[in-house]
């Protein structure tokens, strides 16, 4: 793996961030891939309880590689996404989806994503908790990847925005399934069709961000140390289950939290759960197989 995207590990707790300061953390192929190894192998470590995902220096990400977008403006390349060429959706460094005419961007390899969609939805498919702090840019593809966490911690002068149609393009991030859960369809429309760049505070307020922080990393670390001291396996459950809140029957949704709760009550964890919490002492659980 190169190091676009560096981890620590302290705790179950797993700092992630991208690692291109100098670039204000632009997306190119070598992030892109990172991003996907990064998100597959945390998905799978058990030890691992909550994850924090933050860009290095001034900026979350602002978006795709500026160098990029110039080949894509002078007419070069296309992107193979298993069917027709689309044109590879680079931005000014400032915004932007996927695909930099590096081929393997574009290609879903059986999955339901190609290779820059991977890089936000695989947030999605870890297990755990992930909570992205943001500051400064957060930008075009940089805003498609924050909305793959579970939750976002933004500073109240961050600058995020939805750019594609600056360049005359749509987001191809899965942007256009994560914004409009969040936002709603008014409001994801109205970011997507004028691209404008909304604060820190307001993103809170429409939904983008979850809360707003002066020290965004500082306080997603703490709430991601306070995850990792509760119960692994109601964690993790309780993700799924809200995960897929909406796209389920409500019959299959009540029958799945049924099951949820019969796995988890009179397990070691859930007794430890409760004995701590009389005891007035921290938890030791055990992380799941």
């Amino acid at each position: 793996m190169s190091d676009r995207v560096t981890v620590h590990i302290d705790d179950g707790v797993a700092d992630v961030r991208l690692n291109r300061p100098d670039k204000l953390n632009a997306l190119d192929g070598d992030m892109f891939v990172a991003l996907v190894e990064v998100a597959g192998r945390l998905a799978k470590d058990t030890s691992v309880r909550a994850v924090v995902l933050s860009g290095e220096g001034r900026a979350f990400s602002a978006g795709l590689d500026f160098s990029g977008f110039m080949a894509m403006a002078g007419g070069r390349g296309t992107v193979d996404s298993g069917g027709p060429s689309a044109p590879a959706t680079e931005s000014a460094g400032e915004g932007g989806g996927a695909g930099d005419g590096l081929g393997a961007i574009g290609r879903t390899d059986g999955r339901i994503t190609h290779l820059a969609q991977q890089a936000a939805h695989g947030w999605s498919e870890v297990p755990v908790p992930v909570i992205a702090a943001v500051w400064g840019h957060c930008l075009g593809g940089g805003l498609q990847i924050a909305l793959g966490a579970d939750l976002r911690i933004v500073h109240p002068e961050a600058k995020l925005a939805v750019l594609e149609i600056r360049w005359g393009l749509s987001p191809d991030m899965t942007g256009t399934a994560t914004l409009p859960r969040l936002v709603g369809p008014d409001v994801a429309k109205e970011l997507t069709w004028t691209g404008r760049t909304v604060s820190g505070a307001e993103a809170v307020d429409l939904g983008l961000g979850t809360r707003t922080s002066d020290a965004p990393l500082d306080d997603a670390l703490a709430l991601a140390r306070e995850i990792a001291g509760k119960s692994p396996h109601a964690i993790r459950g309780i993700k799924a289950l809200i995960d897929q809140s909406g796209t389920v029957p409500l019959a299959q949704q009540y029958a799945d939290e049924r099951d949820t709760i019969g796995g988890l009550i009179g397990t070691p964890n859930q007794v430890e759960a409760v004995a701590a919490y009389f005891e007035k002492r921290a938890a030791s659980f055990t992380d799941p197989d």
